[in-house]
This record gives structure tokens, C-alpha cells and sequence, in this order.
């Protein structure tokens, strides 16, 4: 079978030849993948982006050579001129080529419907996602494989359904490879991400307002910096919905996206929507409307000037829901609770809260360092321990270290300071942005910050010591080691933020 005598030049012999290697490295690595079970998140990228864009532009290049050589042989007066090609099947070079090219046309289309289709499922996984951009997106990853939402598609949060949201995700992800391939990215990553798709469309799709949520029993164990690392547990019984499912979203936490209630509030832009000094409120179904303002914001009389409005959703609580950082506090005190970090060591809890609280280069020097610092410390200060006892030491460095790689990425300058967490109101303002007593309407309401319209504690304390309530009669809180009850002077991340 012969080819036509205009195939016969460089660019069209070199485009052949790049396209039958391309084809048959897709094969070859297709086969490795799915016989062999051998492959990562790079051989993906190869098999169904990489080399198919070489075959194609291998398959451009035949005849694009053809063209280009035929006119330079017509310049030249070597061939008649070109006329529009015909086909002839009573003509067996005719009916030869025919042949080819439909089986061979067939056989592309096939491929490449293949091709797209996992090209699409690839690039819609989480593997693609966490693990092709290893560096930039590492923090995000383990954050999200120690979250509740683990078992869902990144793709399902960050673009939903539909093709309109797919496509601007492409586009968008265009300028992030582009950034990744010149280093030219901030560390750490800025948020919130301002072109994220609304929360409606896609935290709903799981979590719809119409179902009720019920009351739930929330249990948190702490352990006090002391010798004996003293435990301090406290219950509380989370206002999630109504006390009665009849009520709906009337009362509780999420009356916030109650369908019947519109909550629009006023924050400085590209920043993390942790001060809002105005707030409105708006009934749907009567129509009324409600303004709160923080007078000291409005001392000027020109603060909307410079900020922007934003209808509440659920993200403006929910704002880590797969990408938690966890602070210090939080991350000790459930490495001891789930035994990877010995609580029966003396002074252990004390020991890991100062050897993290210091920003590290990289990540091997924070591991040497935690490392060098829990030894020297029982070395001499618990003598006897050291000598005796130093498997439970060497457990006390590892469970500290794995919780510290879990939070803090140093080559992204990455820690729980980084991305503030508005659920709670310990570490971060959270629910005290707009429940602080401070915002005041024309009508002299206020936007109450009675910790017991969200939760009531019904237990806490000191095993030994513990005070356990009526679940319909709420305790005082009680703050350990403070029996000034200075706690009541400030918020609460006032003081928490200064232990980091």
C-alpha cells in the first residue's frame, strides 16, 4: 500500500512517527495501570492529557507537511495544479486508502471518547486534585483526609454540577497551573476564595435547610498544663435546631439559613470576614426589616464606603469544613485523648504546648527540634523517667510530631493561624463577629451573645470533681484555673490567642 507522494516530507514522516509512539505509549502505560495496578497521580496525567495532546499534534502535523509540500512543489512548477480530491471505489488505491482512512477515523473517535471521558473522570478526582500539585496543595490535602467530609470529591464542593461551573473551573485552573509552573503563588494560600461557587449550590445539594436538624450531645475533653495533665471534660448539649422537630429551623444555630430568613452583613473585602460591624435582617414572609450596627465602626458615619455587602451562607460559619487547621489546644489535646500521646507522662501536655509554639523554617527542623527539646526535658527534669521509662517518651515525641505535621506546613507558611475557623468562638471571634452584645438596632435591640442560645453545658469539671446537670437546666460555665472568673472581662480568643 502506498502512500500519496505528498506525504513524503519531514513534517508529515515526523508527525506520523510522533503519533504512532504517542499511541503506543498510551497503551503500553494503560496496560501497566490496569493489569499491573502500578501508577501514581503523574501517570494519569500522562496517559489521558499528556500524550494524548502529542498525538494530536502529531496527527496536525501530516497534513499540515502535505499542504506545505505540495504548494512548494506547484511554486517550483514540479506538480499540475490541485484540484478538490475525489474518491473512487471502483479504483482500488482509491478504495485502499478509502479503507484505511474510515477504519482508522473509526478507531480515533473511539479512543478518543474513551480518552475524554477518563481524562474528565481524572481530572475531576481527588488524586488529581491533592497529589499532582504536591507542594501547593499538601496542607489542604491532609487537612481533608482527616476531615468528616473525606469520603467526598473535592469537585463536588469546589465546582458542583452542571457544565457552566466545570468549564469556569478549567478556566480558572489555567492560571493555577501557570502559577505552579513559575512559582509565582502566595504562601499561604489567600482566603476565602472569592469566585467560589455559592454554598447553596453545593453544600445543600447534602445539608438542605428544609430537614430538620436535631439536638446533639457534644463531649470535649481537655487536659490542664499541669504535672498530672489534669483532665477537664465538658458536655454540651449543641442547639443545632429546635427543641421540638414541629418548630423546623425556628430556634437554634442554623435559624440562620432558615428558608423564610435573609441575613446580609457588611466586612472589609479580600480579607477573612472576621469583623462585621453591620448586620441586617430581613423576614421574608412579613417583609421586615431589621439593621444592627457596632456604633464604634460608625463613629465616622463613612464605613460602607470601603466595605462590602454579603448575603450569609453556610460557609460564613462553616468556613473550614474539609480544611481545618486545628489549633494547638485542640490538636494535643486529642492526640492524648486517643492515646498517641501518654497522658500518664508527667508534664507532658505543658512540654508539647511550648515545643510547637515556634515557627520553623522547614519541616525536618521542626522535627528535630520537638525531638531534641521533649528529651533534654525529661533528661533533666524527670531523671528516673528518662532512665527508666523511655519508650513513653519516645511515644510522647512521635504522637507530638505526627500532630504537628498533620496542622502545620512550614514550606507554605501554613498554621492554625493562617485560616481563622468562625465555627466556635474559642480560638477565633467566630459567632462573637456579630453576637457580642455590641450590635444595636434603631429599636435598642441588640445581637445577643448568651452563650446559651446555641449550647447549654450539662456537665463539666475534673472526673473527681465533675458537676452534671438536668439536660433542661444549664450550668454556669466554669473556667479552670481561674477563680477571678477574669474570663468574663473578654472573648474568649482574646486570651486563647495569646497561648500561641
Amino acid at each position: 500500500m502506498k502512500f500519496p507522494k505528498s506525504f513524503h516530507n519531514w513534517t508529515s514522516i515526523s508527525g506520523a512517527i510522533i503519533s504512532g509512539i504517542a499511541l503506543f505509549m498510551i497503551i503500553f502505560l494503560f496496560v501497566i495501570s490496569f493489569f499491573f495496578m502500578e501508577g501514581s497521580s503523574y501517570l494519569g496525567l500522562v496517559i489521558y492529557i499528556l500524550f494524548p495532546v502529542i498525538m494530536v499534534i502529531g496527527l496536525i502535523m501530516i497534513p499540515i507537511g502535505m499542504v506545505v509540500h505540495r504548494r512548494r512543489q506547484k511554486k517550483e512548477g514540479l506538480s499540475q495544479e490541485m484540484k478538490w480530491p475525489y474518491v473512487d471505489l471502483n479504483n482500488y488505491r482509491h478504495r485502499n486508502a478509502f479503507v484505511v482512512f474510515t477504519i482508522g477515523t473509526i478507531l480515533f473517535l473511539l479512543l478518543s471518547s474513551v480518552g475524554s471521558y477518563e481524562a474528565f473522570h481524572y481530572t475531576e478526582s481527588v488524586e488529581f486534585c491533592g497529589t499532582l500539585c504536591h507542594q501547593v496543595m499538601e496542607p489542604e490535602f491532609v487537612a481533608y483526609q482527616n476531615s468528616p467530609h473525606a469520603r467526598v470529591s473535592c469537585v463536588e464542593c469546589h465546582v458542583g454540577s452542571g457544565a457552566n461551573w466545570y468549564v469556569r473551573s478549567k478556566l480558572s485552573g489555567l492560571y493555577q497551573v501557570y502559577a505552579v509552573l513559575s512559582n509565582n503563588f502566595p504562601r499561604p494560600i489567600p482566603t476565602p476564595i472569592t469566585n467560589l461557587r455559592p454554598a447553596r449550590e453545593t453544600c445543600e445539594e447534602c445539608h438542605w435547610p428544609e430537614k430538620f436538624y436535631s439536638r446533639t450531645l457534644r463531649t470535649e475533653k481537655h487536659y490542664l498544663a499541669d504535672e498530672n495533665n489534669t483532665e477537664w471534660d465538658i458536655a454540651l448539649q449543641m442547639k443545632i435546631g429546635s427543641s421540638y422537630s414541629a418548630l423546623g429551623l425556628e430556634e437554634g444555630i442554623h435559624w440562620h439559613i432558615n428558608p423564610d430568613v435573609k441575613i446580609e452583613y457588611m466586612t472589609a473585602p479580600k480579607s477573612h470576614r472576621d469583623t462585621i460591624p453591620w448586620v441586617k435582617m430581613t423576614n421574608r414572609k412579613t417583609g421586615k426589616e431589621v439593621i444592627y450596627k457596632d456604633p464604634d465602626y460608625f463613629a465616622d458615619g463613612n464605613i460602607g464606603s470601603h466595605m462590602e455587602t454579603r448575603t450569609m451562607d453556610c460557609m460564613d460559619c462553616h468556613n473550614r469544613p474539609s480544611h481545618d487547621y486545628k489549633t494547638p489546644i485542640r490538636f494535643i489535646n486529642d492526640a492524648m485523648t486517643a492515646g498517641k500521646i501518654p497522658k500518664e507522662l508527667p508534664d507532658v501536655k505543658m512540654v508539647a504546648m511550648e515545643v510547637i509554639n515556634i515557627d520553623f523554617p522547614t519541616l525536618d527542623s521542626a522535627m528535630s527540634y520537638i525531638e531534641a527539646e521533649v528529651l533534654m526535658y525529661y533528661e533533666f527534669m524527670h531523671e528516673d523517667l528518662f532512665e527508666n521509662q523511655r519508650p513513653l517518651i519516645d511515644m510522647a515525641v512521635t504522637g507530638i510530631q505526627k500532630a504537628y505535621m498533620e496542622n502545620v506546613f512550614p514550606h507554605m507558611k501554613v498554621n492554625w493561624n493562617s485560616y481563622p475557623n468562625h465555627i466556635g468562638h474559642l480560638e477565633f471571634k467566630g459567632c462573637f463577629r456579630c453576637h457580642n452584645d455590641r450590635h444595636v438596632s434603631e429599636a435598642g435591640d441588640v445581637i445577643s451573645m448568651d452563650c446559651n442560645l446555641c449550647h447549654t453545658i450539662i456537665a463539666q469539671g475534673a472526673i473527681d470533681t465533675m458537676q452534671v446537670s438536668n439536660i433542661n437546666i444549664p450550668l454556669e460555665f466554669v473556667h479552670p484555673n481561674d477563680p477571678r472568673q477574669a474570663w468574663k472581662d473578654k472573648f474568649c480568643a482574646e486570651c486563647h490567642k495569646e497561648l500561641y
